[in-house]
Order: C-alpha cells, then sequence, then structure tokens
C-alpha cells in the first residue's frame, strides 16, 4: 500500500500551527507512514522552524513548491506549498529571541488561513492529496477578511457542496458526534429534531466503521437533565430523540441502551468501554468531557503537559481531521506550543485514507 499524502493546512499565520507543524514533522516515524505537505506560507514556515531550533534545538529545513508532485517527502525537510500571502515582514518578532508575537485576529492572518484550507480542499477533490488535516484558525479573523463562516467544518461542507455532516471530536478511544456545534444554546435546543438526530447516528456508525471499528456500539445522549425525567423536565427525548434511535435500530444500528442516555453518565460509561462513540446534542455538551480528559495543565510548571484530541468531520467526500484547540495567539512565537493534538490528527487521517484505500 502507498503512504497517503496529507495536505497539511499551516492555519493562521500569525497563531500556533506553524511552530507545532514543524514540532511534528520533527517525528521521523510520520514518514514512515505518510508523505506529509504543507499548505500555507514559506515565510512563516521558515520562521517557527528558526523558533523551534532555537528553543528545543529541532532542526528542520523548509522547501517551497507550488505543486503536489514537485514534493520529495523526505525526512528533515518540510516540503510547503507555498501561497505566498504573507511577507517574512509581516511577521513579527525575533526567531533568534524568542517571544509571543502580541498579534490577535487580523485580516491578513484571516484571509490566510482561509486560502490555505481553500486550497487543501481543492487539491483533495482533485484527488492530488489522500487526506487534509488542518491546523487552527480564528474564526473572528476570516470573518475579519469577509469569509463569512463559522469555522473549518462549514467551509469544508460548502466547498464539497456537503449537506449531511457533523463533528465527531476523538481522544484515545473517546468519541463524540454533534447534532449541533457553532449555533447559541437556545438555537442548539431548537435542533434537536428526530431527522437530525438520525442523520447524526447514521454518519456516527458510518464514521466508525471508516477508522475500523466494524459493529460499533453507539450511545445517544439526552439534551434535558435526566433525559427528561418522561416529560417532566422536557419533550425532546420522547418526541425527537427516541424516535430517532427507534428508526437507527430498525435500520441495524447498534445502540445498546435502545433509548437516550442521560448526559452526567453516558461519558463515563464510553470511557470505560460501554460504547465506541456519543452522539451529543450540541457544542458543550460534546466539547467539555473530551477536553477534561485530553487537555492537562501542569499547574506546578506552570504549562500545558498535554493538549490533545482530534477533531474530525464526518460525512463528507474527503478525509478531514484537525487539531482540537484553538490559535493560542496569546504565546504563539514563543517556540513552546504543544504539538500532540496535530499529532493525533494526522495519525487519525493516516487511519482514516488507509481504511479508505483498502478494496
Amino acid at each position: 500500500m502507498n503512504k497517503p499524502i496529507l495536505g497539511i493546512t499551516m492555519g493562521d499565520p500569525f497563531g500556533n500551527g506553524p511552530e507545532i507543524t514543524v514540532k511534528a514533522l520533527a517525528d521521523k516515524t510520520l514518514y514512515d507512514r505518510c508523505r506529509p505537505l504543507v499548505v500555507g506560507d514559506v515565510s512563516a514556515m521558515e520562521y517557527a522552524a528558526r523558533a523551534a531550533k532555537k528553543v528545543s534545538g529541532i532542526d528542520m529545513k523548509i522547501r517551497k513548491i507550488q505543486a503536489v508532485g514537485e514534493a520529495s517527502y523526505e525526512y528533515g525537510v518540510i516540503d510547503v506549498y507555498d501561497l505566498g500571502l504573507v511577507k517574512a515582514s509581516d511577521i513579527p518578532g525575533d526567531p533568534e529571541n524568542p517571544k509571543p508575537f502580541g498579534l490577535g485576529a487580523t485580516a491578513l492572518g484571516g484571509e490566510a488561513a482561509f486560502q490555505y484550507v481553500k486550497k487543501v480542499i481543492e487539491l483533495a477533490m482533485a484527488g492530488e492529496v489522500d487526506a487534509t488535516v488542518t491546523n487552527a484558525l480564528s474564526k473572528e479573523a476570516i470573518n475579519m477578511a469577509d469569509h463569512h463562516y463559522s469555522g473549518h467544518t462549514e467551509i469544508y461542507a460548502d466547498y464539497t457542496k456537503t449537506s449531511k455532516y457533523t463533528m465527531m471530536l476523538a481522544h484515545n478511544e473517546l468519541r463524540v458526534v454533534h447534532v449541533s456545534t457553532h449555533v447559541s444554546l437556545r438555537e442548539a435546543c431548537d435542533r434537536v429534531k428526530k431527522d437530525r438526530v438520525l442523520d447524526v447516528i447514521r454518519i456516527a456508525n458510518e464514521g466508525c466503521k471508516a477508522i475500523g471499528i466494524k459493529e460499533p456500539k453507539i450511545a445517544v445522549a439526552g439534551l434535558n437533565p435526566h433525559c427528561g425525567e418522561n416529560g417532566m423536565f422536557g419533550q425532546e427525548e420522547i418526541e425527537e430523540i427516541q424516535p430517532a434511535i427507534d428508526q437507527a435500530m430498525a435500520e441495524g444500528i447498534i445502540i445498546p441502551e435502545k433509548k437516550p442516555t442521560p448526559p452526567d453518565t453516558v461519558f463515563s460509561k464510553a470511557l470505560g468501554g460501554w460504547y465506541d462513540i456519543v452522539v451529543v446534542m450540541y457544542h458543550d455538551q460534546g466539547h467539555i468531557p473530551l477536553k477534561v480528559k485530553g487537555f492537562v495543565y501542569n499547574k506546578a510548571e506552570g504549562h500545558w503537559d498535554a493538549v490533545a484530541g482530534v477533531n474530525v468531520t464526518l460525512g463528507l467526500p474527503i478525509i478531514r481531521a484537525s487539531v482540537d484547540h484553538g490559535t493560542g495567539f496569546g504565546h504563539a512565537g514563543d517556540g513552546h506550543a504543544n504539538e500532540l493534538s496535530l499529532v493525533n490528527a494526522m495519525d487519525y487521517g493516516i487511519r482514516m485514507a488507509n481504511a479508505k484505500a483498502k478494496p
């Protein structure tokens, strides 16, 4: 089997993406499993490489290319599909004396990050890369650049013309998929409808199969406390969620509980191996347990020991895995960003590409 080509977006050029990309690709074992190609700007990647060498002793070279066919995929040299949007003079600071850039969201950063995503989608749709992996962008910045999307997921859905999709978050064996994501909590409650819940159950089932789980076991979280207590605290479980579960089970999908599971216990059960994936009703219901598990702050030493987790968009015609953290503007440029989430995302991209390639 040929090693899959991963198209890796650099993320916001003034965020942590360039640095963690250099650090992730310093692991030689990744080149044994894939062919990594960064989509971004050489100027930002060169700055990040110099800062990483100064702080961590990582010695990686940057090679500019302008077509996928020019990439060499040689360990020690990072191939960068250069879009030429950010100049060296746009990047504040000195890589020989790394300090935080001190920048937040900017129109330039938003425009650049958006164009990297658009390009990697084009490459994947054309079959030039086998999977896409995205670093963090700023929703504020891309909107400052007049690209009015609420995040990566919506950009991918638009440019792949996909109507039924969902976000999956994963950390080790804990996985969640969302009925809704970037909307207000009031709107999220209104979006808990049978057809959408059923679509997400189906997508969750296929998503697990895409990473090699032959007979996925799915939990469906309730929306209300105690799953509504038979209507005392809300009707959504009775009127919308249970009918979706019944239909999914009639289609052969395995839902061991056969009914909605209370949100305050479902994740403990999932961590205990009861389920392969949990269907959640809104953004924070899924994000909070994943980040409590994957984000580990070292209070004594004042830094993050782990920023782990993967964001995968299911239902697309192409593969997309992403870091599960933001741009880190407050620390970007200081050479201390943690690359673990990107390594996890690359691993998911490789697994899904290999599974897709099997006859």
